[in-house]
This record gives structure tokens, C-alpha cells and sequence, in this order.
């Protein structure tokens, strides 16, 4: 018999406390499901178009040889703050898709290993990045936001941030 976890009481307790809650304040709590349901169905309908756009644009992008181009563009600069050639299509690739930065990663994981220099600024660069894009499309469309302003230029400045730090910290603490 396995041994039972606090983990493995969380969502029971969740949901129990819920139902307790809609219990005490004498709500629906079914009708309250289908509601919410009902809202987050809308929402999702709302977004979809702008990920369909965003999804479509980073296939081309990687198919084209996109990355691989401003991967070899940028190398000499990013190697210039510290950071490794073999880590720079992530950089590129980070910001537009979670899914291809986790392919990405998992290459650099399998060529040059986990404890490598290389493996650990490429798990810094996972950790402290955002898929941006990604997260403009989402959020930014939910809330039907078409002007994103300062949003992206902020954004992708903190992205490079994260990267240059990715490098040094990495370097600073090998």
C-alpha cells in the first residue's frame, strides 16, 4: 500500500471545501459550475483567433530557418556578455513558444548535459524567461486589449535582461 501524501489529499480538499462553502451559503453549486464553465468557454472562443495567428506565425518562423539565421546573427553579441553560442536559438525561440523552447532545451540538455556550463544558462534561461508573446496574446485578448502599448518593449527588455543575468549568474556561481 503506498504511503498517502498531503499532495495526494489537495484537490479533494479543494473540491470539499468548496462544496462545504456553497453548502453553508445555501448556493447552487451546479448551476455555479455550468456558469463559470459557460464563461471560461466564451473566453476561450475570444482568444482563440489571436493563438491560432500566434502559432501559425512561430511554425513559419522556425520552418524557414528563421531562428537559426538570428541565432547566428546575434551570437557574436550574446557571447560578448557571456553568454553561449549554443544557448542563443533559445533566446529567439523563448519568447514566441513555450512548447519550442522546451524542444530547443531539451536538445541542448541531450547534447551538452545538465551540469555543463551550456546545460546550466539554458536551465537559468527557462526558469527566468516568459514566453512573451505567447502571454500578450493570452492575457492581452482575453481582455480584448489591442494596443499593447509599453507591454512588449518592457517585456521583451526584461526577457534580455534575464538572459544576460542567465550568463553571468551561471559563470559567477560554476
Amino acid at each position: 500500500m503506498n504511503n498517502l501524501n498531503l499532495t495526494d489529499l489537495l484537490i479533494p480538499s479543494i473540491i470539499l471545501v468548496i462544496l462545504f462553502y456553497g453548502l453553508v451559503h445555501k448556493l447552487n453549486i451546479f448551476d455555479s459550475f455550468i456558469e463559470g464553465a459557460s464563461q471560461g468557454l466564451k473566453t476561450t472562443a475570444d482568444i482563440l483567433p489571436a493563438l491560432i495567428c500566434l502559432m501559425t506565425c512561430i511554425g513559419m518562423f522556425k520552418a524557414s530557418g528563421g531562428i537559426d539565421m538570428l541565432s547566428e546573427l546575434f551570437s557574436p553579441i550574446t557571447e560578448f556578455f557571456g553568454f553561449p553560442k549554443e544557448c542563443t536559438s533559445l533566446i529567439f525561440v523563448r519568447p514566441l513558444s513555450g512548447s519550442g523552447a522546451l524542444a530547443v532545451y531539451s536538445d541542448i540538455i541531450a547534447q551538452y548535459g545538465p551540469d555543463s556550463f551550456i546545460g546550466r544558462v539554458a536551465s537559468t534561461v527557462m526558469g527566468s524567461s516568459e514566453t512573451t508573446f505567447y502571454t500578450l496574446a493570452v492575457y492581452f485578448g482575453a481582455v480584448k486589449i489591442k494596443n499593447t502599448r509599453h507591454a512588449l518593449p518592457s517585456a521583451l527588455a526584461a526577457d534580455m535582461t534575464a538572459w544576460i543575468a542567465a550568463g553571468a549568474a551561471v559563470r559567477l556561481l560554476l
